[in-house]
């Protein structure tokens, strides 16, 4: 059993019934895997939102294990931007804290943006576009 910290954009598209990201994470949590969020993909989330998606929405993100970022994991998120920086590679703050979050819980990235992760120490499951 593994436990699967959503990309924004996996939980937007589950939101709305795209590229069957819903029946994807439906089968995950049938064959016994957990799924997560964490307080960047809530923001994110609800910064999009359209009112009348508000119940799907909240349904389906209280359905999800919550992580919150605790300061050890702000910190893990500016370094991981700092040095993917270092290399030129400039990735958001957002991004770099949804990978913290999963690096520090041993979780595995749901994402459909790969290159927005390219961190060697993340787990990712990578969903094409």
């Amino acid at each position: 059993m593994a436990t699967y910290l959503l990309d924004t954009s996996v939980i937007i598209d589950a939101i709305n019934e795209k590229q069957a990201r819903r029946q994807l994470l439906r089968a995950l949590v049938e064959e016994g895997h957990l799924l997560a969020c964490c307080s960047i993909n809530v923001a994110e989330v609800y910064a999009g939102m359209r009112p009348k998606e508000e119940p799907v929405t909240t349904e389906l993100l209280r359905s999800l294990r919550y992580y919150p970022i605790s300061f050890e994991i702000a910190e893990l998120g500016g370094k991981l931007r700092r040095e993917h920086g270092r290399r030129g590679s400039t990735l958001s703050v957002t991004d770099t804290l949804i990978a913290a979050v999963a690096i520090h819980h041993g979780l595995t990235l749901i994402t459909d943006n790969a290159r927005h992760f390219p961190m060697k120490e993340l787990a990712l499951f990578a969903l094409p576009h």
